[in-house]
């Protein structure tokens, strides 16, 4: 008996007709990213696992795929380690894991082609990563990233220009209603030490992170839990009440954090990230909002931080990152700061879905359709199909001589705007039939021009 064929949970097959919406996106951005300088790079799927861990958090590091070692694996282990537990077999059995991210690798790779490159190194990478999480609607074991980064710079206009490649991949994207919230993990330092609880910083960014997931309560029992006093907990309600403006805010913080202090510097740098905006004469800065418990769960954040979500959506964030000025140290080569952010295209996918968003055009692969009548007009054909695709015109000949009607249908189902008929009066008169198959209407053309009416498309 046949075994039904599955996917494993948390992954997809992509046909044709999501893979030209998918391109779509992925080219947007790529050109996108190439108009502010950033080159392509691309990494192994899978890193040793002393690259990967450690530099997510304890709740991170539970979530990397790890890749069993080839051959009798199991052999080299005993009986006393395996009862140790899982902490201790690991290193035993697996020595890689697939990549979590593309930031971390791309760390380990400026590290070890420092020499090589040349800094401000300004990079992006498109590549699937893998997270052992629990699939559910818009959250995916494996998805796509679509990061940019630039090392070796600790200047504030690099934040200045995330924000800017954000607007413009929206607006090319068509997507209009979105909010990029920034925020300052000196900001959130600021506000741990304002609560007298300075040195439960890890415990509070965790904490806050989840506060769309569980709910206002829910993150306050769990600073409890990790022994904030009520005290502590009572003296945060203004950061949450506060709903001013960004320039209204970014007053709250001023009046409530010592000058010189990490939560001053913190609000410094906001203000100078969006004097760079303003400078650069960005038109639509009405996206921006500086929310106080924005976190970025990741570890290594150090500086401002940013999070993107398309407001009429039934999805989460769409993007995210921020600036991290330790990343490079943990691999051997310190103060090297950073700052990048990526593009979660699988939930940028479905949020153009669920709003319709994506252009008709993206649909269709093929631009021309050459039927095929007989083994006569099969030999014109292929000639005039020689000429299109030398022009750079996407086109295809019907393989086999079969009735008009199930070739018309299959241009139709293929989403093909034209079909082009070569019977024996067109071979004589060279005169061909254009059939334009969204508006219905045909007419004879010579082959220049027919040329002439795709590529002006």
């Amino acid at each position: 008996m046949s075994q039904k064929p599955t996917l494993p949970k948390g992954t997809r097959d992509f046909g044709p007709d999501i893979m030209a919406r998918r391109n779509f996106i992925f080219k947007t951005i790529r050109n996108v990213f190439e108009k502010f300088g950033f080159m392509p790079l691309e990494t192994p799927s899978m890193e040793n696992l002393n690259v990967l861990t450690g530099k997510y958090g304890d709740e991170g590091d539970q979530l990397l795929f790890k890749i069993l070692n080839s051959g009798d694996f199991l052999s080299k282990t005993s009986q006393e380690e395996y009862n140790k537990g899982a902490k201790e077999m690991l290193p035993k059995i697996a020595k890689k894991g697939l990549r979590y991210d593309l930031t971390v690798p791309f760390a380990r790779y400026v590290v070890m082609n420092q020499h090589n490159i040349t800094f401000p190194f300004k990079r992006y990478q498109i590549q699937p990563v893998w997270r052992a999480d629990r699939p559910q609607k818009g959250r995916y074991q494996e998805f796509y990233q679509c990061d940019a980064d630039v090392v070796g710079t600790q200047s504030l206009i690099c934040e200045s220009e995330i924000v800017q490649i954000i607007n413009e991949v929206f607006e090319k994207l068509t997507i209009d209603d979105y909010t990029i919230k920034i925020n300052h993990r000196g900001i959130l330092s600021g506000i741990v030490e304002h609560i007298g609880a300075k040195g439960k910083e890890t415990d509070f960014f965790v904490a806050i992170d989840k506060l769309d997931k569980i709910g206002l309560d829910n993150v306050l029992k769990e600073l409890s839990s990790k022994d904030f006093s009520s005290e502590a907990i009572n003296t945060l309600t203004p950061f949450f009440n506060e709903k001013s403006d960004i320039n209204g805010k970014i007053n709250f913080l001023k009046n409530i954090f010592p000058v010189n202090s990490i939560g001053h510097q913190g609000v410094e740098d906001i203000e100078t990230i969006l004097n760079y905006i303003k400078t650069s004469g960005m038109e639509n800065n009405n996206h921006l909002e500086l929310d106080f418990t924005l976190a970025r769960g990741l570890s290594y954040y150090t500086g401002a931080i940013f999070e993107v979500k398309v407001n009429n959506a039934s999805f989460g964030s769409v993007s995210g990152g921020g600036r991290y000025d330790n990343l490079t140290g943990v691999f051997g080569l310190p103060n090297v700061s950073g700052v990048g952010f990526s593009f979660g295209v699988d939930r940028i996918y479905d949020v153009m879905d669920e709003l319709t968003l994506f252009p008709k055009e993206t649909a269709s692969s093929t631009q021309i359709l050459i039927t095929n009548f007989d083994e006569e007009s099969e030999k014109h054909a292929l000639k005039i199909l020689s000429s299109l695709r030398s022009a750079g015109i996407k086109s295809e000949i019907f393989p086999e001589s079969v009735k008009l009607k199930k070739q018309l249908n299959y241009a139709d189902k293929k989403n093909v705007p034209y079909v082009l008929l070569i019977g024996e009066e067109e071979i004589n008169s060279q005169l061909f039939t254009l059939k334009n198959m969204i508006e219905g209407k045909q007419e004879k053309l010579p082959l220049e021009k027919i040329i002439s009416t795709l590529t002006e498309e």
